[in-house]
């Protein structure tokens, strides 16, 4: 499976280290997410580590923080409050230094517990090495209990939505957790990318493909977000006009999240 994930044509992989492995495999999983890393050719790569206050958490982050290169980041499950990233950054301190690690090995939050959705502002601004929250759904639903429906999650996504953008994070939705690409699948990920998601988690690669038609942008919006940001920089003032809309920084912010949307596809 791992040496089959480097032709898929996602934006990321993630590696999981934490529930799709039994508990008696976690050091074979491991040693095998290492190995596969110091040779990776494929997209860009993380690893779900498992979750804080397990037995298993600081083994992996002593194995993922010491190599110079992969992974980029990690993802940190259940992250309930800005005590576990503190946690993690001062062991991740520690092991890079031993290691002569030269680039930091950032953070990726998953939020999918009651706790953690709660505090989700606090842990946002929490960690220099955090760079994106994730939604998680199944963990998420099982903490908060009784059913939901897709219009039922939009107080979590804007909350989550919220922290990151007032952080400068990215932000990311949880899987659609069927495996095949229907309407229902289509509705879940066509409201993150509406709501201002960067991105969202696949769970199968049926799903990749419809997911990069859906969050890449058109051509037509990648010539207006570069008609912004030109029409910006060559401008004296703070606001200018394009095609009679006024535009500022907040209009290039926006276009910014677009352009780096086409880079990323």
């Amino acid at each position: 499976m791992l040496a089959k994930a480097q032709g898929i044509p996602a934006d990321e992989i993630i590696i999981d280290l934490e529930d799709a492995v039994a508990v008696a495999a976690k050091d074979e999983a491991r040693a095998a997410a290492t190995e596969v890393l110091a040779q990776w050719r494929g997209p860009g790569v993380a690893v779900r580590v498992n979750a804080p206050r397990t037995p298993w958490c600081h083994l992996d982050l002593a194995a993922l923080g010491a190599p110079d290169d992969r992974p980029a980041s990690i993802v940190l499950p259940k992250v309930e409050s800005a005590g576990d990233l503190a946690f993690v950054d001062r062991l991740l301190d520690g092991v890079e230094a031993a290691g002569g690690r030269s680039r930091a090995l950032r953070v990726q939050a998953l939020i999918e517990t009651a706790a953690g959705l709660g505090g989700v502002q606090e842990i946002a601004g929490s960690s220099p090495r955090l760079e994106s929250l994730i939604l998680g759904y199944a963990d998420l639903a099982a903490s908060l209990g009784g059913t939901r429906d897709l219009d039922a999650w939009l107080p979590a996504q804007e909350a989550v939505l919220t922290a990151a953008r007032s952080n400068g994070l990215q932000a990311i939705d949880g899987p659609y957790l069927r495996v095949e690409p229907d309407e229902g699948f289509r509705a879940a990920a066509a409201r993150a990318r509406d709501l201002g998601f960067d991105g969202k988690w696949a769970i199968h690669p049926s799903q990749v493909e419809a997911l990069n038609d859906l969050f890449r942008p058109t051509d037509a919006e990648v010539e207006r977000a570069r008609a912004v940001v030109e029409a910006l920089e060559a401008a004296e003032h703070g606001a200018v006009s394009l095609d009679g809309q006024m535009l500022d920084e907040a209009v290039r912010a926006a276009a910014l999240r677009v352009l780096a949307r086409a880079d990323a596809s």
